[in-house]
């Protein structure tokens, strides 16, 4: 649940290209986050990164770390996700997975925004997407699906 003032929202790998470009959505679409939490490698600890015309530090994955967040956006990869993201669900996220890990997982719902948004609700505290190719692709699939049909 989050506070009156929005989400305390982890991001994880957020020193990769993956995570810096999700720092730079969730400034951009102004997501309702009370605190924004850069989560990356012991190697990547303590460095900045650029978020609301300021710089937040990067914390460690830790036990101790992922306590009190909302949602984790994960992006550090299959073996990281695959060992944190069950540790995150346990500590209270929901985790929001960008990796290859989770998505072929038949209780993880892949969800494609505006495509299959209602398959977030069977979520167990995981979500997975697919990969950033499929997830266009579906996007400019779905209007031939509605109008059609498509198997």
């Amino acid at each position: 649940m989050p506070s009156n003032d929005g989400y305390r929202v982890g991001v994880v790998g957020a020193t990769g290209a993956v995570g810096s470009t999700i720092l730079e959505v969730l400034e951009e679409r102004r997501f309702p986050a009370s605190e924004v939490i850069p989560l990356a490698s012991a190697r990547s600890a303590g460095t900045k990164v650029p978020f609301r015309r300021s710089e937040l530090e990067v914390r460690e994955l830790t036990e101790d770390s992922i306590q009190g967040l909302d949602i984790a956006l994960c992006s550090a990869g299959g073996a990281v996700s695959a060992e944190w993201a069950p540790k995150l669900v346990e500590a209270g996220a929901v985790v929001v997975d960008n990796t290859s890990y989770w998505r072929m997982h038949d209780d993880v719902p892949l969800v494609v925004v505006d495509v299959n948004d209602d398959a977030v609700a069977s979520h167990s505290g995981i979500v997975a997407n697919p990969n950033c190719t499929t997830m266009q692709l579906m996007v400019a699939i779905k209007p031939i699906l509605d109008a059609a049909g498509i198997e």
